[in-house]
This record gives structure tokens, C-alpha cells and sequence, in this order.
């Protein structure tokens, strides 16, 4: 058989499966031919953008991200202020110079918070906003029983610490001042000099526990010179004191004679007074600074030698007021030494009744002293007869000579002076004790 035969014979198969066999098959669409056997259906993908993928990857993480933020957040929320471990009331010390962590560290150790961990990523997170003056503060406090992470760190933020307190009286030296602080347990560190004299503001100081002795002086220095400064500004007008040491001076003397608050302006006129008129002060207390200095007590009553030695201090040998203060004197001295009373008083005497008798010339003065003369006498029998009265100790028998014995000196006994020559009106043998101790007359 030819080749044309056989093309011819395709042809005709082909037509054959082409052409329709009824008109209504003619009618229907062409059928896709069948599938082969055993092949696959290969399906077109369309094909996305590098980009979008990528964009859409990072979409992902964010939101797994933001999910697990949220929940840490809510968890940290949660324990942040839930009530803490502590089952009582507790005293807990943080010390000076301690870090974040540490203070967590110490925290969770003493049992007053649950995670360390939770506390500094709290304060870190509050502390963000607030860089400054959010430091946890060292000092002592009372964290109460169940308290919540966030009432700790607060606490410990504003720096609601246990306070102690220490009380400087009025009028002791700067020597007295430092020993009292050295002897206070709660204070730390060491004191290396003795602060100028007048330089410190007696006063009731708080402090945390921990707090060192300098801070402590620095704080009563600079409110003695805000003190001062605001107190020199509202002075009387026409005062014979010409800076604020001078009245720091003169206050120092006042605080030393009086203890009375109703009297100081008046006593703070005496002085003022004898300085207008050119007098020496003649204040017993400047005799006693000038032989003992910053120890503030003499230990002993002052004899007619302690008065006729002449030191940079001793208002009986010097004419105006001494080099400097005498001890520390408080506000209130130091207001009425810029404020004293309106009067021309200038001698005053211890009247017996703690109080003392203001006078304006030497008669009226040397009857208050005799007044007084006659109360020392009073005071001295009462003291014999109260210690003759004394049942005698086992072993040890009182003789009547010794219970009739005076006990010394009264505690406020003054001397009468003569106003022109400075000398006792009945002067003591060199050596013996004269009965005078503060408070006391000045006079000319």
C-alpha cells in the first residue's frame, strides 16, 4: 500500500471522529478529551510578589509579639500588685549606696517582695518617665504585713523611712554638741573637727537610721545661716551691732543667761542698753567660756580670781562684746537679740522665783540683790535642816557639825557689784568661792 493510501485513510478517520452523527450532536459544545491514565492534573498557581511574603512575615511577628506582650504585661500587672510574702510586720534597713538589684536582692532575701527580677523591671518601667527623683532613697521602714510589690517600691521612692531624732538644747557649745552626736547609735561616721562656735542651730533634728554625723552638722549649719540671715532682716532699726556675727555674738551671751522665753527680750535690752552707754556686759558665762572654752562648764563656782583674769573672752576685762559666740545660741535668742524689749533696764538679779528682778539703777538693784541676799538665806537653812533630818546610813554616822554644814552653793546665787569700781560690795578672800552662778546681775 502507497503512502498517499494511507494518509488518506487517517484523513478520513479524523473527519470521521470530527464530524457529528446527528444534528442535535452538532448542537452540543466540544468535550474536552479524557484524561489519559495514570496522568496528574497540573494546577497554575498565581504567582505572589517576594515582597507581600515578606510583608507578610513581618505582620506575623508583630502580632505573635504584641500577644506576648500583652499577656507578660498582664502577668507582671498581676504580681505587681498582689499582696506581697510577708505574713507580719516587718522593719527592713536598706543601706546607703545600695544598687537596684541589690535592693531587689535584699528585698526578696528578707521575704518582703516574691521575684527580684519583677521589682526592678517595675521600677524601671515607673522610672522611665520619672528619670529624676525616682531613686530608691536608703533608711529605715516599716513594710506592713501582705504589702503589694508597687506599695514597697513607693515607699521606698518617697522615702517614708522610720525617722529618729536627735535634740540639741540651746546653748551648748560646739564641743558638747559633737559629743552628743558621736553618742548617738543611730548616726554613722565620724566626726574629724569641731564645727565653729555659733555655727550650729540647736534644734530637734530627724534623720533616717544610717545617716552620717556630717550630714547631720551640715543640715544645723546651713539652717543656723538661713536663720540668721532672715532674722537680721527684720532687726530693729538703730541697733548698736553692726553685722550678723555681732548678734550672733550677743545671742550666744543671752542664751547663756536666761532660760526663759518670757525674758529674753528684756535680758537682750540690758545688754543693748550697756552698749549704748559704753559699759562693759560683765556676763558671767563669758567668764567661764574664756578659761574652759568649747567644755562649756567650769565644774566649780567662780572665784574673784576667775574674775579678775583677764582672757579674750571675760566681759569683766574687756569693753565690748568678746571675738566670738559662747555656744550656740537658738532662734529664739537670736530674735531677741535683734528684737529686745523697749526699756531702759540695766541690771537684772535672780528674783527666787526663776525669774529674774529688772532694774534701772544701782539702788533699785542692790535691794533686788538683798532680796535675794535674804531667799539665799532661806534656801541655805532649808538645805542644813532638810540634811540633819536624813536618817543616818548603817556604818555611817552623820555628826552634828557636819549636818548643820551648808551644801554649798544655791543653785542661782548672784553677787552684788558696785557700779563704779566693778568690786564685790563685800568682797571674798582671794580663792574663795563666790555664791554666783548664772543667772546672774551684770552691772557696771
Amino acid at each position: 500500500m502507497s503512502d498517499r493510501h494511507v494518509m488518506s485513510s487517517q484523513a478520513q478517520l479524523t473527519l470521521a471522529n470530527v464530524r457529528p452523527r446527528s444534528p442535535s450532536e452538532a448542537l452540543e459544545p466540544k468535550r474536552a478529551p479524557a484524561r489519559p491514565k495514570g496522568a496528574r492534573i497540573r494546577r497554575e498557581r498565581p504567582r505572589v510578589n517576594a515582597f507581600v511574603r515578606w510583608l507578610s512575615g513581618i505582620f506575623t511577628l508583630l502580632f505573635l509579639a504584641a500577644v506576648g506582650t500583652r499577656g507578660t504585661a498582664a502577668y507582671l500587672a498581676y504580681a505587681y500588685d498582689a499582696a506581697g510574702p510577708l505574713s507580719v510586720t516587718r522593719i527592713v534597713a536598706v543601706p546607703k549606696g545600695e544598687g537596684r538589684i541589690a535592693i531587689a536582692a535584699r528585698l526578696e532575701r528578707e521575704g518582703v517582695i516574691a521575684n527580684r527580677w519583677i521589682f526592678v523591671a517595675s521600677h524601671l518601667y515607673q522610672s522611665w518617665g520619672n528619670k529624676a527623683g525616682y531613686d530608691l532613697k536608703a533608711g529605715e521602714y516599716e513594710i506592713r504585713r501582705g504589702a503589694s510589690m508597687r506599695q514597697v517600691l513607693n515607699t521606698l521612692v518617697e522615702g517614708r523611712s522610720i525617722l529618729q531624732k536627735v535634740t540639741v538644747p540651746e546653748g551648748l557649745t560646739s564641743q558638747q554638741i559633737v559629743a552628743r552626736l558621736q553618742a548617738d547609735p543611730n548616726l554613722v561616721g565620724e566626726l574629724t573637727s569641731i564645727p565653729e562656735e555659733g555655727s550650729l542651730l540647736p534644734e530637734t533634728y530627724k534623720f533616717s537610721r544610717g545617716m552620717t554625723r556630717q550630714e547631720v552638722v551640715e543640715q544645723m549649719q546651713s539652717e543656723r545661716k538661713r536663720i540668721l540671715a532672715d532674722l537680721w532682716r527684720t532687726r530693729q532699726p538703730g541697733l548698736p551691732i553692726e553685722t550678723p556675727e555681732q548678734a550672733l555674738i550677743l545671742a550666744s551671751i543671752i542664751e547663756k543667761e536666761t532660760g526663759r522665753a518670757d525674758e529674753r527680750a528684756r535680758v537682750a535690752a540690758v545688754f543693748i542698753n550697756r552698749l549704748r552707754k559704753g559699759m562693759r556686759l560683765q556676763s558671767d558665762p563669758t567668764i567661764i567660756y574664756g578659761i574652759v572654752g568649747g567644755q562649756g562648764t567650769l565644774g566649780r563656782p567662780i572665784t574673784r580670781s576667775d574674775i579678775d583674769t583677764k582672757t579674750a573672752y571675760n566681759t569683766y576685762q574687756i569693753n565690748g562684746l568678746p571675738p566670738g559666740p559662747i555656744c550656740n545660741p537658738g532662734r529664739d535668742a537670736i530674735q531677741a537679740t535683734l528684737n529686745p524689749a523697749k526699756t531702759d533696764d540695766l541690771f537684772f538679779v535672780a528674783d527666787g522665783t526663776g525669774g529674774h528682778a529688772f532694774t534701772q539703777n544701782l539702788r533699785d538693784h542692790n535691794a533686788a540683790v538683798a532680796q535675794w541676799r535674804r531667799i539665799e538665806r532661806a534656801m541655805r537653812e532649808r538645805q542644813a535642816a532638810e540634811k540633819a533630818a536624813e536618817p543616818a546610813l548603817p556604818g555611817k554616822p552623820v555628826s552634828q557639825s557636819a549636818a548643820a554644814a551648808p551644801s554649798g552653793p544655791p543653785p542661782t546665787a548672784p553677787i552684788a557689784l558696785n557700779a563704779a569700781s566693778a568690786t564685790p560690795a563685800t568682797a571674798p578672800s582671794e580663792g574663795v568661792p563666790l555664791p554666783i552662778r548664772r543667772p546672774r546681775a551684770p552691772t557696771r
